[in-house]
């Protein structure tokens, strides 16, 4: 017989040879002597076979449908380098680990090592040298982006292709989706298996992309035909592969039997797909479908950032000949715009921006694609702003943005730090803008109706805004009105009737020289004094407030809105002209959703004729000073547009380190070091725990048998084959012959004598016993090299079937205590 045939004996039946280099002794196997070791004989892994090959390509496959989803969301083409990357670069640990035949930790261990190494060239490679070297700047942006990057990328608006940095999250899904892919097909015996992170990858890349898909019909029969059909012939494989194949006959049966299989297999799949591409149409459901942009709260908080309207006495007063900016490439006739305040506590008009009726802000870029307050049809137009004495967060802008991009000294800071909310069409920078910023606006501007159109036109009442609270409301708005309203019941009379109340009662004053004396502030009581007094006395702060609030108490949707504009009654300047806006052009505004239109301006400005005359200086009594009204605790006296008041900020300053930073820095290092070293010392928990309940167990003879199930436990880490129900003496034999190490017959042997034997061995016989078998594990580990050590220490057989549960349930007990146990 050959030297690979079974052969019997007293220690039962075996199957081949196996060898662990630098045991010496000599193999017998069916009579003959050989010293070659196991990996002689062994198949070659799968990964390292022509089929290897075709699990291959078949991963690409489903991969590539998989990276097809990042399409809409990403914008542009840029999303093909990191999901290439991922794919290929996870398919190629997969098959490292599979053809080296690595443990489970060593893959892990290679998995992190190339996703920090070659990470960088593939989805940073701005951070890499030479675009393909890691860098520190490389591996902190890996790192950090494994684990915050997830939160930016559905909270960013799209398309994304604007924000490099974002393209870890795509790498990475497709790299994890492909080491974990690989290594089932490669492995695994259920190799079909590897269809499930195929379809969890597909699942993730959705939730992470928009509501508009990419090709959904073609991404579902690639999976499911290409990924059925492998599926159907690796279990075929395997069922053909149970049997030897030992005639040309055979061969060929099992040959015919594959190639039918497939045939029918192919044929029902390909019905079925080119069923499921006709039907999908109709089958398609009618809403969109969900997202997790949808669901996660955007993390900015634009409360911090002071209103735009606290400062606006500022500029018509103070600065009323300061230059702000400079704009080029806008039409005549636009505004300009600040922000748009929908939300009111009683002291301040604010932004929102946390959903419930306002809007929300997501970062931006230079393309933007979502879209909101305002009708579709608007005339594409690219206008440049140049920053001169204006400073704050809130980003000069006219229309509905399309896009924004930074050309100034600082224009990858203030990229990083731009947010835009599409509803309100309200765009800031986290870092503020100071003087030399420029940028230019992608924008889509529509041509105001006239107001004989908004007349005939229809309010959206329906509309949502940020509720405010009743006891906030100035108390003589309702009264006031209902007195400029009168009998009216149609939204749009209502509020023209409002408009034209204000207009024909107020008298126009910013509190400059030749005008009457006017306190700043749209507080409550400062509106309410207002509506009350016998001369209505303000400017568009405390016009456009009282306005909006009126209107938001007879039901018409309105918000408060504040930018810049000439009066068109002095505007001489032709489209596309340059425009330098200087303080004194401000304006505020309301703002009202007419159908058809999108919000519409709606100016409640006073005639500067309506004047309230002073009295000749001669003839003046002086006049008891006016209270100002209280500040909040939010907001000092001296805060502007920009200040941002974070205490939390200013005590890190004060402590000299921002513990916040440390954190992410701990959590991006920490995390993957406790992935792979976890697995690590759980292993080697595992292991010294059960080596100490058997040298502990209560009776001598079972530290007796433990110390053999030691040696059984090392053989199955060394690869070695242990016969399943074989008895001690039986397992020794094989061991004996698959180890080369004839000592292991002795110890079996001794372990039987205790374990049968009329009377308990001594402790003294336990020690020599447990004292040999190190002797004997340590001689069979003495000459198989360093890493081979290391894989054995960590290595899972030992710890499989019912041996390993076993081990798992003396983890959670406590072992038994020296004293009953003899020596440690």
């Amino acid at each position: 017989m050959s030297a690979t045939t079974e052969t019997s004996g007293a220690s039962g039946t075996t199957r081949g040879s196996r060898r662990v280099r630098g045991v010496s002794g000599a193999t017998t196997t069916g009579g003959l002597s050989t010293r070659s070791g196991s990996r002689a004989s062994e198949a070659p892994p799968r990964a390292a076979r022509p089929a290897g090959l075709v699990d291959g390509v078949v991963m690409l496959v489903l991969l590539a449908a998989v990276a097809a989803a990042f399409s809409p969301v990403w914008g542009s083409t840029g999303w093909v380098r990191p999901t290439a990357g991922g794919a290929l670069l996870g398919l190629l640990v997969a098959w490292l680990c599979a053809w080296r035949r690595w443990p489970t930790l060593v893959t892990a261990l290679a998995t992190v090592v190339a996703y920090l190494v070659a990470g960088a060239g593939i989805a940073l490679p701005s951070t890499a040298a030479s675009g393909v070297l890691p860098t520190l700047d490389s591996v902190r942006g890996l790192a950090v982006g494994a684990v915050h990057g997830w939160k930016e990328f559905v909270t960013t608006s799209p398309p994304l292709h604007s924000f490099p940095d974002l393209a870890v999250v795509p790498f990475l899904t497709l790299y994890l989706t492909a080491v974990v892919a690989g290594t089932i097909a490669w492995r695994a015996r259920l190799a079909a298996w590897a269809l499930v992170p195929v379809a969890a990858g597909l699942v993730g890349a959705n939730l992470l992309g928009t509501k508009e898909g990419a090709w959904p019909v073609e991404q579902g029969l690639a999976i499911g035909v290409v990924g059925l059909l492998w599926g159907a012939l690796r279990v075929i494989e395997q069922r053909v592969g149970r049997h030897t194949v030992t005639t040309e006959a055979s061969r060929q049966a099992s040959r015919r039997l594959r190639w039918y299989r497939f045939r029918t297999g192919a044929t029902i799949l390909g019905l079925g797909a080119i069923a499921a591409a006709l039907a999908a149409p109709a089958l398609a459901p009618a809403h969109d479908r969900a997202t997790l942009r949808d669901v996660v709260v955007p993390p900015l908080d634009v409360h911090p950032y002071v209103s735009p309207l606290t400062a606006f006495r500022k500029y018509a007063k103070d600065d009323r000949k300061t230059e702000l900016l400079t704009i080029d490439g806008l039409p005549a006739g636009q505004r300009v715009r600040l922000a748009a305040l929908d939300a009111y506590d009683g002291v301040v008009y604010d932004a929102s921006g946390e959903g419930d009726g306002g809007g929300v802000f997501h970062r931006a870029g230079d393309d933007i694609t979502a879209s909101g307050g305002g009708p579709a049809g608007g005339t594409a137009t690219q206008v440049d702003v140049h920053v001169l004495g204006y400073s704050g967060p809130w980003i000069p802008e006219a229309g509905a943005l399309t896009g924004i991009t930074w050309t100034g000294t600082r224009a990858a800071q203030l990229l990083d730090d731009t947010y835009y909310d599409a509803l309100t069409r309200t765009a800031l920078t986290t870092g503020g803008l100071q003087s030399g910023d420029s940028y230019r606006l992608d924008t889509d501007l529509v041509k105001q109706p006239t107001e004989a159109q908004l007349k005939a036109g229809t309010i959206l009442t329906d509309t949502q805004l940020p509720p405010i609270d009743d006891h906030v409301m100035p108390t003589s708005a309702a009264a006031k009105a209902t007195q400029f309203m009168g009998d009216a019941t149609d939204p749009v009379k209502r509020l023209f009737a409002l408009r034209d109340g204000l207009v024909a009662s107020g008298v126009f004053s910013s509190g400059l020289e030749n005008q009457a004396p006017s306190r700043p502030g749209h507080s409550a009581e400062r509106i309410d004094t207002l509506l009350a007094g016998d001369s209505m006395v303000g400017d568009d702060e405390q016009f456009a407030v009282a306005l909006a609030l009126m209107a938001r108490q007879a039901g018409i949707p309105a918000r408060v809105a504040m930018g810049f504009y000439v009066d068109p009654k002095k505007d001489t300047r032709k489209d596309g002209q340059p425009w330098t806006v200087v303080g004194g052009d401000v304006h505020a505004w309301v703002e009202v959703p007419f159908q058809g239109y999108g919000w519409v301006p709606i100016d409640a400005v006073p005639d500067e004729d309506n004047k309230i005359q002073p009295e000749p200086k001669s003839q003046q009594v002086p006049k008891p000073p006016v209270l100002q009204d209280p500040q909040p605790p939010q907001e000092p006296a001296d805060d502007v547009p920009g200040n941002v008041k974070d205490d939390k900020s200013q005590k890190q300053q004060a402590k000299g380190f921002d513990w916040g930073f440390a954190g992410v820095i701990a959590a991006s290092v920490g995390i993957p070091l406790v992935l792979v070293l976890g697995p690590v010392a759980l292993v080697l928990g595992l292991k010294s725990r059960r080596r100490l309940h058997r040298r502990r167990a209560p009776r001598p003879s079972d530290r007796m048998s433990g110390g053999w199930r030691e040696v059984l436990d090392t053989a199955r880490d060394l690869g070695a084959t242990v016969p399943p129900g074989a008895t001690r003496r039986e397992s020794a034999h094989a061991l004996a012959q698959e180890l080369e190490a004839p000592a292991t017959l002795a110890l079996a042997y001794r372990a039987d004598a205790s374990v049968f034997g009329a009377s308990e061995p001594s402790d003294a016989d336990v020690d020599e016993y447990w004292a040999d078998v190190d002797a004997y594990l340590d001689g069979v580990k003495a000459g198989i090299g360093r890493r081979r050590r290391l894989r054995v220490a960590l290595s899972l057989r030992s710890l499989r079937g019912e041996h390993g549960r076993a081990a798992l349930r003396a983890l959670f007990r406590r072992p038994p205590a020296a004293g009953a146990g003899g020596a440690r």
